[in-house]
């Protein structure tokens, strides 16, 4: 083999396992890039399903003790964003919640993960219910590989406490973006 020849196979091998690397990604068999009535909240004006997205996660990092998801929406006009979803202590085995998993009445979420408050003041899945002519809204659903098998709270801490624990325990996190707005 030319010289040239081994120089630019051995370059194809390191770039492809340097880049090549697969990296902790989130996705959703119920959402595209919008929400819809099936996700939207019932109450505050809103009349949707208020089911919380079918979630799956891969290639979590190495040291991943736990996972957490949130759901936020920082177009809401509060000043301070809106938490509408708020679920941690989920076990490291664990790479899916299913959908309506945030209905914790119907115990569909992993046995151990807790759901704690939302900007609604209730525990579970509160969708989306922008203002009606405020435009789009993004929802940013987030996945965090943590540290720490459990974060020490219960379900009736508030979000920005558990945003807390969670900067001090993150290894990694993936993020999928929903727009929602409503016209009437």
């Amino acid at each position: 083999m030319k010289r040239t020849n081994l120089i630019l196979v051995l370059s194809l091998i390191f770039s492809t396992v340097v880049f090549g690397q697969k990296t902790f990604t989130l996705s959703s068999k119920d959402l595209g890039g919008e929400t819809t009535k099936t996700q939207e909240f019932n109450g505050f004006g809103c009349s949707g399903d208020n089911q919380s997205p079918q979630l799956l996660w891969k290639n979590a990092p190495e040291g991943t003790k736990s996972f957490a998801i949130t759901m936020y929406d920082p177009d809401a006009p509060t000043g301070s964003g809106f938490w509408h979803w708020v679920v941690f202590d989920i076990p490291e085995n664990i790479n899916e919640l299913v959908t309506n998993a945030g209905n914790s009445k119907l115990n569909l979420a992993p046995k151990g993960a807790i759901q704690s408050k939302t900007d609604y003041g209730i525990n579970g899945f509160g969708g989306p219910c922008p203002p009606v002519g405020h435009g789009f809204h993004q929802y940013i659903i987030t996945v965090y590989a943590l540290k720490t098998d459990k974060l020490g709270l219960d379900a009736n801490i508030n979000p920005a406490v558990v945003g807390f624990y969670l900067w001090n325990n993150t290894l990694a996190k993936a993020s999928i973006v929903a727009y929602y707005k409503r016209d009437k």
